[in-house]
């Protein structure tokens, strides 16, 4: 039995209680509390106690560091209280706090006196040991520090004899026992040490071993409260034994949960243990929802992709590693993407198909595209086989021709007319073979090759697959991608395309493939003999007026907010724009062009349409029945202007919305002055040394003028209009074809034949240096215009000539024949000098330009210049070649 004063200092806690046998640290900094400290225990030494009351809602008198563990469990509400008014920790506003009416009175283990700088203020620091309960009779808050008038509440030893007696408290002891080995047990087990706690179920009584065990768990203050007030030796043990056994299982469960993580335990990942624990606790709790888990998700989500069976099994796979990986694992997130790519890919998924009608495919091409005749021919061609047998494996259709011929959308209209879905994929510029193949998965930022890319978004197995610019492709140290499509053309092997990123096969060979490109000769010729050619040439002058008047104009309109009431454009406005303004294979400028006065005549409309022109005060309204009558039907709106009204007023007092035609006057103002006339190959002809070539570019034909003059020199020959190999190679055997026949052509005496370029040079040029030129096409253009040199004579400025020779003067055919063509009759020339083998390839040239030029035919060198020159050539017939 402790003695207790009769009154004694009171030191608050808040929301804290200390129970008998407790030990805790308290670091006192108020001036109330540390007045407390020195005189009831610093001054006292071994005698001093003090009274530990618990507060609520107040202050802190004390920041207390407790050595007891952290608990959660919530417990009854404390019913009795007293309510004052005191001022804690140097507060001057008087706050109301609550008082427990029963505390603890300690005593203190150890004292330590500090002082803070640079304020001066002296702390303690206690070690305080609770010792017995008391029972607050009276509390007085009015001096430096509280002090209450106490009686203590711990029962005699007569009255513990005599309870001890009690068979509900050796019941209860008995199981409080039991429970308290089975957790010193435990713990002992757990911290691997001996049995030193066990001496206190033998040597400490059982009131007294209730406090020290619930003391050592940190539960809620509630709890303790009611710990605190329970006075009963039965009342205490009973709950001092639940809290004990609901500690214990807490400590099974958590024991539980870590024998469960233990097997997938890394030594170098907390995290992970802390998941893993999350995960079981959240198994105990019953919370886990298969439904809301992303991984079950993706699971099912496979399961529905219809994969074939051999990328099912490896998918099952690559599924079990990722459930055992962690989401901050490296791979975590690769192998989760690559998961999710299989189950979006379409395995078995197909578009649904419309009933093939070939008459409604044919009406479709024929509003889609003018002309083209032959390829819609043989696209008809094609769908019409796949309405016979669904499942052929048809040839890919390449359609090779110069920019805005509609290739692309030729493309598009197979889809719409096979009811399947269109995917585009652009191989301009592509380098790497990864693009096509995909990049393996080792790789960082990996992924999918562009035709598994568009599977995937296209979401069918089944689409048409346009693969653009096929021909742009080029190959560098990171591969070849023209190579790489080799498997994806070839329907023998693309069953089982295997793209890098995938790493198992996917079945391409129900897709229809369509490739574009503007040339056939940079494409590798082991990948163009997996495809069929099908050559879009360049429209004539009547083909791009009529693709303007049915499709562009309505379109440019439609595109700039406009209609037919609010610009017109004629038809010969039409052809001064193609003949003047665009010079193309395709119809793009053509469009740009019609863009443009589409833009001008927006700009009129929109500013009629704000501008709101007010009467003027000195302009009169005429009324007449007739007047008012049209007025009322909308047909006119006049007003009539005085005498006196000047011009300006006049032409800004009528507004009347009519449609803007549009006129030669108006194509210089928008489109600025005319960039081609059919002069300029007359003009640039006018001197001898010049003749007129055809050339094909990717973008279609072209004329090209070549140059010769003579100067004084050593004989060399001189070439410039960045020219490549072959044609400097045919600048060549021209040169050395005219100078071996200087004679038979009365270029030089018999005597002078051999030294035709003695004392002079001769300097050729390609004008428009900045265009690279090469091939084999200029060879009888070069010899026309030395011959024209050398013999003082003009070349026709109505012909035109393409073709190569050999030494021996003969004409070799060449190709392109339809571009080249369909160039001169874009340029106003009306004869052409063609290879006389060449006659097989005017076939392709419409009808309409072949009725409006002369194509003259050549076999020999001789037949050229004959066609070449006005009259003929007069010295042809003493030659002897």
């Amino acid at each position: 039995m402790v003695e207790l004063p009769s009154r004694i200092g009171i030191l608050p806690f808040r929301n804290k209680v200390l129970l008998p046998g407790a030990i805790i640290r308290i670091r006192c900094t108020s001036p109330s509390s540390v007045k407390l400290v020195e005189q009831e225990l610093w001054q006292r030494e071994e005698k001093g106690l003090i009274g530990i009351l618990p507060v609520r809602d107040a202050a802190e008198t004390v920041s207390v560091g407790s050595m007891l563990t952290q608990g959660t469990d919530a417990g009854s509400k404390n019913q009795t209280a007293m309510s004052t008014s005191h001022k804690l920790d140097g507060k001057s506003q008087q706050e109301p706090i609550h008082w427990h009416t029963r505390g603890v009175a300690a005593r203190a283990l150890h004292l330590s006196r500090g002082v803070e700088k640079p304020s001066g203020r002296v702390t303690y620091t206690v070690v305080l040991e609770g010792l017995c309960r008391f029972s607050v009779m009276e509390l007085n808050t009015k001096g430096t520090y509280s002090t209450a008038r106490i009686s203590p509440l711990e029962m005699t030893k007569a009255e513990m004899e005599r309870i001890e007696q009690d068979p509900d408290f050796i019941a209860l002891s008995r199981q409080f026992k039991a429970t308290a080995l089975e957790l010193i047990s435990l713990l002992e087990q757990k911290q691997k040490t001996g049995g030193r706690t066990k001496v206190l179920l033998e040597t400490v009584p059982l009131h007294k071993l209730a406090d020290i065990f619930v003391a050592s768990f940190e539960i809620s203050f509630e709890e303790q409260l009611s710990m605190l007030d329970s006075v009963d030796v039965k009342v205490r043990l009973s709950k001092a034994t639940e809290l004990v056994d609901r500690h214990l299982q807490s400590i099974r469960v958590a024991e539980k949960i870590t024998k469960k993580v233990e097997g997938q335990l890394s030594k170098s990942q907390k995290e992970y243990l802390l998941r893993q624990q999350m995960r079981a606790i959240k198994e105990e709790l019953g919370d886990n929802d298969d439904e809301d888990d992303d991984v079950a998700g993706l699971e099912r989500k496979m399961q529905a992709a219809g994969m074939p069976p051999n990328v099912w099994k490896h998918a099952q796979r690559e599924l079990r590693r990722l459930k055992k990986m962690q989401p901050q694992q490296p791979g975590y997130n690769s192998s989760r993407v690559y998961l999710e790519l299989l189950a979006d890919l379409p395995w078995q998924t197909t578009g649904e198909e419309v009933e093939l009608d070939l008459k409604a495919a044919k009406e479709r091409l024929d509003s889609d595209h003018f002309g083209l005749e032959k390829v819609k021919q043989r696209i008809i061609e094609y769908l019409a086989v796949r309405k016979l047998k669904p499942d052929a494996r048809g040839p890919v259709l390449c359609f090779v021709g110069p920019p805005g011929v509609g290739k692309t959308s030729l493309a598009s209209s197979i889809a719409a007319a096979l009811g399947r879905n269109f995917v585009r994929i652009s191989l301009g510029g592509v380098k790497d073979e990864a693009d096509i193949r995909g990049h393996r998965r080792t790789y960082i930022g990996s992924m999918p090759g562009r035709l598994i890319d568009g599977l995937k978004k296209v979401a069918v197995c089944n689409p048409v697959m346009l693969l653009d610019e096929i021909d742009k492709t080029g190959s560098d140290v990171r591969g070849d991608p023209a190579s790489a499509l080799l498997e994806v053309l070839d329907p023998e092997q693309n069953k089982s395309f295997n793209d890098h990123y995938l790493n198992v096969p996917f079945d391409l060979s129900k897709v229809i493939f369509v490739a574009t490109a503007n040339r056939a000769q940079p494409i590798p010729p082991p990948l163009l003999d997996r495809m069929e050619v099908i050559e879009l040439p360049g429209y004539t002058a009547e083909e791009k007026l009529k693709i303007a008047t049915r499709h562009l104009i309505p379109r440019v309109l439609n595109q700039h907010g406009l209609n037919s009431e609010f610009l017109k454009v004629p038809e010969v406005m039409v052809k001064l724009i193609i003949q003047r303004y665009t010079r193309e294979a395709g119809v793009r400028n053509l469009e740009r062009n019609l863009a443009a006065l589409a833009r001008a005549a927006a700009v009129r409309v929109a500013e009629q349409e704000h501008t709101v022109v007010p009467l003027n005060k000195e302009v009169h309204q005429i009324s007449s029945p007739l007047l008012e009558s049209r007025l009322a039907e909308g047909e006119v709106e006049m007003e009539v202007i005085p005498m006196g009204v000047n011009n300006h007023e006049i032409s800004s007092a009528f507004r009347v919305m009519s449609p803007l035609i549009v006129d030669e006057d108006m194509l210089e103002k928008v489109l600025g002055p005319p960039k081609y006339d059919d002069k300029e190959t007359a003009e640039r002809v006018a001197s001898p040394g010049i003749s007129v070539g055809l050339v094909w570019t990717s973008f279609g034909g072209e004329v090209q003028f070549i140059e010769a003059t003579s100067m004084i020199g050593k004989g060399d020959l001189h070439l410039t209009g960045q020219l490549g190999d072959v044609i400097k190679e045919s600048a060549q055997i021209a040169l050395t074809w005219v100078r071996a026949r200087a004679t038979e052509l009365n270029l030089a005496s018999a005597e002078e034949s051999g030294n035709l370029l003695e004392g002079r040079d001769i300097h050729i040029h390609f004008p428009a240096g900045a265009v690279p030129k090469d091939g084999p096409s200029a060879g009888v253009t070069l010899v026309t215009a030395l011959v024209s040199l050398f013999s003082r004579r003009r070349v026709r400025s109505d012909t035109a000539m393409t073709g190569e020779m050999t030494l021996r003067g003969l004409v070799l055919p060449v190709g392109g024949i339809k571009d080249k063509v369909l160039a001169a009759h874009r340029n106003g020339l009306k004869r052409v000098i063609l290879p006389e083998r060449n006659l097989k390839d005017l076939v392709e040239v419409p009808a309409t330009v072949l009725g409006n030029m002369e194509i003259l035919l050549a076999k020999r060198m001789e037949d050229v210049l004959e066609h070449a020159f006005e009259g003929g050539c007069p010295w042809r017939q003493h030659s002897r070649l």
